[in-house]
């Protein structure tokens, strides 16, 4: 199975680009976005020949879309397409349609990898409202790529800060952007930079990522999207400083997701995301989450079909079970992934963890029976919480993510009745039980209700038959260890009568 590292900030004072054992320092962003395989003057080496005739195996039409991205081996007309009802929508708009009905249709990858002429394809994204950058406008936006605003890197390449100005492009309003830069040797390659411009560039929706547009200038690859001032979820969970999120924002977030998802499931032409996760959901600044990378994303199964047979590809850990063994990727497969990240956001760990002992390693495997039982609920709810949380709608949220994580995919719901069974949860506002919420430790027992229940003992059952006396404790904070339990294991427990 193939594993896209997730996008993550850097933690020394450096940026990746500086610590690169390849090129010197001076060259700094050249690597991404000035081509090292051309010589001085201009000519190309002959690395980037073979390279370039590798990638011709991939050439389609969008060499007449993106105009010096594809020169070459993939003209647009070298190959005829029979009309079908793909292109029924840009085929009509050719021959004098208009292109508003076109835009209405969204072109699947299959469409555009086979269409057959440039009109076509120009007409796909005409509804996009897509800006065209060039590399000097995006360095200029960027301060250079400084190092000081790099976000992170992830499978695709880094991705830094930016702003544009004003009326920088017509119809563009001043704002900060997040530009991603291809690294040709990264983990994903063309294919998915075109995925994500192909999905991205024509769906429209709040919860998914807004990309505002690209640059494809000679070798070049960015992507220019919306800044999502917060990051991602993952690193809000699981960093070495993560931030608190309430009970209140983890479930907001989870909501949104899931209704980003419903929007890809039941679109004319659906969209499987393939590579959901806590990396790929990012925050806005009033936490709202938004998906974003879209390059594993593939075209749903439309008629009859149950399935797309696709090669497995993802992140351990996250990808169903059935998706693993026989490579059909249906909407379920996501909704299974759906389950991972909501469990994740209870507990707090990471769906896979090497750091911890071999049977706890695996988040799924260790915690989904737990999640049916509300009497396990506080093993699986996040420490961090500390236990500011609503037991009735944390128990149903964990039912939730139980059914997704069926191992039978016709047995987890879809993610519109995900959406159903999580919203109301936003405005359950009852208090926390001692039941519902347990400490690891059992609750001391009253002293009187265990004298009760003690003198009903059959004589020398216990102690002799004589009754164990107990001395009566005040309502101070007092430890409590289980049999068997090291001192540094010990749970504290506050008394029930303390608590509020």
């Amino acid at each position: 199975m193939y594993i896209y590292p997730s996008l993550s900030p850097n933690t020394d004072s450096t940026s990746p680009l500086d610590r690169s054992q390849e090129h010197d320092k001076d060259s700094g962003i050249d690597r991404f976005i000035s081509p090292r395989r051309w010589s001085q003057d201009g000519e190309r080496s002959p690395s980037a020949a073979s390279s370039r005739m590798t990638r011709k195996k991939e050439r389609s039409g969008w060499g007449s879309l993106f105009r010096g991205c594809l020169s070459g081996g993939g003209a647009a007309g070298s190959r005829k397409v029979r009309p079908g009802p793909r292109t029924a929508a840009a085929a009509a708009a050719k021959h004098g349609g208009g292109a508003s009905s076109a835009a209405a249709q969204r072109l699947s990858f299959t469409d555009v990898m086979s269409t057959a002429s440039e009109q076509e394809l120009s007409v796909s994204l005409v509804g996009s409202n897509l800006h065209v950058f060039t590399v000097g406008e995006l360095k200029a936006a960027t301060q250079g790529f400084l190092d000081g605003n790099f976000l992170g890197e992830g499978g695709f390449g880094p991705v830094y800060k930016g702003n544009v100005a004003d009326k920088a492009k017509p119809g563009l309003k001043a704002q900060p952007i997040a530009v991603k830069l291809w690294d040709p040797e990264g983990a994903q390659g063309h294919k998915e930079w075109l995925s994500e411009v192909i999905f991205l560039g024509q769906l429209r929706h709040p919860n998914l990522v807004k990309l505002i547009g690209y640059c494809c200038e000679d070798e070049h690859r960015l992507l220019v999207y919306e800044y999502m001032a917060k990051g991602s979820l993952e690193n809000h969970l699981f960093k070495k400083f993560p931030s608190m999120l309430s009970w209140s924002t983890r479930l907001n977030i989870a909501v949104g997701a899931a209704k980003g998802l419903v929007f890809l499931h039941d679109a004319e032409k659906p969209v499987i995301y393939r590579d959901f996760k806590t990396s790929n959901i990012l925050l806005d600044p009033e936490y709202k989450a938004k998906l974003s990378d879209f390059g594993l994303a593939k075209d749903g199964p439309e008629g009859d079909d149950t399935h797309v047979s696709t090669r497995v590809m993802g992140t351990h850990g996250y990808a169903a079970p059935e998706y693993i063994l026989t490579g059909h990727l249906t909407a379920k497969s996501d909704v299974y992934s759906f389950g991972v990240v909501l469990l994740e956001i209870l507990s707090g760990r990471r769906a896979v963890d090497k750091t911890r002992p071999s049977r706890e390693q695996h988040l799924v495997e260790h915690m989904r029976s737990w999640l049916k039982d509300p009497q396990k609920l506080s093993r699986v709810m996040d420490p961090a919480l500390e236990g500011q949380y609503f037991a009735t709608a944390a128990h149903k949220a964990a039912l939730v993510a139980y059914k997704c994580l069926s191992g039978n995919p016709k047995n987890r719901p879809d993610m519109c009745q995900v959406v159903k069974d999580l919203e109301p949860l936003l405005n359950v506002t009852d208090d926390v039980s001692d039941e519902s919420v347990a400490p690891i430790a059992p609750v001391r027992e009253d002293n009187a209700v265990r004298k009760e229940r003690t003198a009903r003992r059959r004589p020398g059952e216990r102690d002799g038959g004589k009754l164990r006396q107990s001395k009566m404790r005040s309502p101070q904070k007092v430890v409590r260890r289980r049999p068997g339990q090291s001192e540094e294991f010990w749970v504290w427990h506050m008394p029930g009568e303390v608590k509020c």
